[in-house]
Parts: C-alpha cells; sequence; structure tokens
C-alpha cells in the first residue's frame, strides 16, 4: 500500500483519526493537504510530515468550498471531520442539532461534491473514503444527532458510488467502534458506559486512531480495486455478536 505520486486530502486532520491518516499515508508516499480549522495543529502536521495546510471552518459551506478549491485536484479524499454533541432525544436543541448534521453530513457532502467535480474534470478516477461509525447501525444513548448524520452520510456514500462509478471514482465508508480519541474519551470516560460496551467487543478494546487509519489506507488502495458503495465496520467483532 504505497502512495509514493499520489495526493490526498484530508478533512479534520488537525486531531484524532484525521491526524493518523495523515501522518499514515505520508509516511508510504502520499502528499498531504490537510484541511482543518485549527493553524497550530496544521502546522505541527506540516512540521512532522511535510503536509500542505488549509485552514478552514468547515461548518461554513462557503469555507468549505474555498478550502477544496485551495487544496486543488488531488487522488483521493478521506472525510474525517466530525463532532458531536451529547444530547437525548427528549434534550436534542436546534444548535445541536445543526452542528452534528452540518459538519458530519453536509460538510462531507460538500467535501465529496468538489472533489469530484475536479476528478471528472481532470478525466476522472480516485477514491473517496467517508469516515462514518457503528452509531449508524447500532443505538446508543446521547447520539440521537450523531447516528443520523453518520447512518445518512453511510446512504449518501452508496448514492456517489452509483453516480461516480461512470467516472472511475470509488467511493466506500469506513464505520469504526468507539476509536479513542479526544472526541470518544468524552463520550465514553463514564466506567457505566464504557464497561459494558467494552465487553461486547470480542477482540476486548475499542479502536485506536492508527487502526482506523490503516484501513482507510487499505480502501484507498489499488488493493480494493472493486470495492465501491460499501460500509466496512471496523469495530473489533461488536456488531457481529
Amino acid at each position: 500500500m504505497e502512495f509514493t505520486g499520489k495526493s490526498v486530502i484530508i478533512t479534520g486532520a488537525g486531531k484524532g483519526i484525521g491526524r493518523a491518516t495523515a501522518r499514515l499515508l505520508a509516511e508510504r508516499g502520499a502528499q498531504v493537504v490537510a484541511i482543518s480549522r485549527t493553524g497550530a495543529d496544521l502546522d505541527s502536521l506540516a512540521a512532522e510530515t511535510g503536509s500542505r495546510s488549509v485552514v478552514a471552518d468547515l461548518a461554513d459551506p462557503a469555507a468549505a468550498r474555498r478550502a477544496m478549491a485551495d487544496a486543488g485536484t488531488c487522488d483521493f479524499l478521506v472525510n474525517c471531520a466530525g463532532t458531536n454533541v451529547l444530547e437525548s432525544l427528549l434534550e436534542m436543541t436546534d444548535a445541536g442539532y445543526e452542528t452534528v448534521m452540518g459538519i458530519n453530513l453536509r460538510t462531507a457532502l460538500i467535501c465529496a461534491q468538489e472533489f469530484a467535480r475536479a476528478r471528472v474534470a481532470a478525466g476522472g478516477g480516485g477514491a473517496i473514503v467517508n469516515v462514518t461509525s457503528i452509531a449508524g447501525h447500532r443505538g446508543f444513548a446521547d447520539h440521537v444527532c450523531y447516528a443520523a448524520s453518520k447512518a445518512g452520510l453511510e446512504g449518501a456514500t452508496r448514492v456517489m458510488a452509483r453516480e461516480l462509478g461512470p467516472h472511475g471514482i470509488r467511493v466506500t465508508a469506513l464505520a469504526p467502534t468507539v476509536t479513542m480519541t479526544e472526541l470518544a474519551a468524552e463520550a465514553w470516560s463514564d466506567p457505566g458506559k464504557r464497561d459494558p460496551m467494552m465487553a461486547r467487543h470480542p477482540l476486548g478494546r475499542f479502536a485506536e486512531a492508527e487502526d482506523v487509519a490503516k484501513s482507510i489506507a487499505l480502501l484507498l488502495s489499488p488493493d480494493a480495486a472493486m470495492i465501491t458503495g460499501a460500509v466496512l465496520p471496523l469495530d473489533g467483532g461488536f456488531l457481529a455478536v
């Protein structure tokens, strides 16, 4: 899975899964274009990997389109930008809904659209990986908007695969289990919530960001040339038992 001579846009590259993915793909030869709203995170990533930085608040649709234009035409897109607001259905607020759906779903669709337009104009080819979640497959308390956003992105992934396949663009989704990022630490810090969830994983652990990055690399690689429209659970067996 070498990516020498290839370029990749990674949203949410400043932290967590996005940062781990940027590191891994850079190690394997890719030129990384990293998008995040925090310039300091991108500066440290650039010093570490040689990535090119695009600072943008992707919650703003116009800013997201400008960021993709600044990123330019690349071979791959990884939609990693994501957020969560822990609210139950009974406690759901308009602000929480707009924040979660805006970043997790609308931003991903905008970035995919701009990436695909550039790829088609360049003659086609390439691949998109949308990072979703097992929360789109199982009902977790206080994740109503998060689950809706991730399930929605998986549905959109299948449509993208259908529409972009004739242009040689593959589109897949990766659905990780709990991944030990700063965002997940907040959601799963309570032992009463964490321990029963951990017990349902046959492998006996949650995922690390590097686990997710390696699966993203697999889905982008030529070894996955016949995989499109698929959702790959990265769940330690959670969904199987």
